[in-house]
């Protein structure tokens, strides 16, 4: 749940900074920072407060994460307060993070795009932080409701937005720019920081008592970036149509 708000971060960044604007690669390292800040000083108030480590509960199943269905007594509204989080603190600790992660955001992000977003119009500068203000409550609806289930299926939920942000991100972008000196910088941050996301998923998936055997799944962390960029000239949309034209 603390990957998923900069992976959405970055993917928004780079949506609405343009090609051709200079303050992508400041707001991908401030979103970065700030989600980084926002764990370190969640882990810091939970217990034990003052260290970056918690003391939480074991996750025996599923339904730890519901322990309101464990409420032994029929009369709901009089035993309510007698549900306690069995799981503590791994589900509110994450309600914790997404405020912080918001409250950091809207000190730091305007600030930063004011003085740097110079490339992009009055309108479209704070458009990532106006979709983050959309995907938080979101997120945080998700943790309230499927907190359980996400907690088993993170691994793939990584997987597989890493994959389709690096799709969409590597679809936007042209061939060419990666040769070009000036967003080379740019290019590869955003692309190892999909690669580090994509390889923490197969980490996650990995048994750790068996971490060594599936330790060379890691070699495929690269595979799709490798693939597109040496088959995307063969599936220029543009090339596809002047052969048909030619055909014909």
């Amino acid at each position: 749940m603390a990957m998923l708000p900069i992976v959405l971060h970055w993917f928004f960044i780079e949506w609405y900074s343009g090609k051709k604007s200079s303050s992508a690669l400041f707001q991908h390292i401030t979103a970065l920072f700030e989600c980084t800040a926002a764990a370190l000083i969640s882990l810091l108030v939970s217990e034990p407060i003052g260290f970056l480590h918690i003391r939480s509960c074991r996750v025996e199943m599923l339904s730890d994460w519901y322990t309101m269905l464990y409420n032994p007594s029929p009369d709901y509204i009089t035993t309510l307060h007698c549900t306690h989080e069995a799981v503590y603190p791994l589900y509110t600790i994450v309600f914790i993070y997404y405020a912080l992660c918001l409250v950091l955001m809207m000190i730091l992000r305007p600030l930063l795009i004011k003085k740097i977003a110079c490339g992009l119009g009055k309108s479209d500068r704070f458009k990532s932080i106006y979709a983050a203000l959309y995907f938080f409550p979101i997120l945080t609806l998700l943790q309230a409701v499927g907190g359980g289930l996400l907690y088993y299926a993170f691994p793939f939920i990584i997987l597989v937005l890493s994959l389709i942000t690096l799709a969409v991100y590597m679809s936007a972008s042209e061939i060419e720019s990666f040769k070009d000196l000036r967003l080379r910088k740019k290019r590869l941050v955003v692309l190892f920081s999909h690669w580090l996301l994509h390889a923490y998923g197969i980490i996650s998936i990995s048994r750790v008592d068996k971490f060594e055997r599936d330790l060379p799944l890691l070699a495929l962390v690269p595979t799709p970036a490798l693939f597109y960029l040496l088959t995307a000239k063969f599936t220029d949309p543009s090339r596809i149509r002047l052969e048909e034209g030619s055909g014909h």
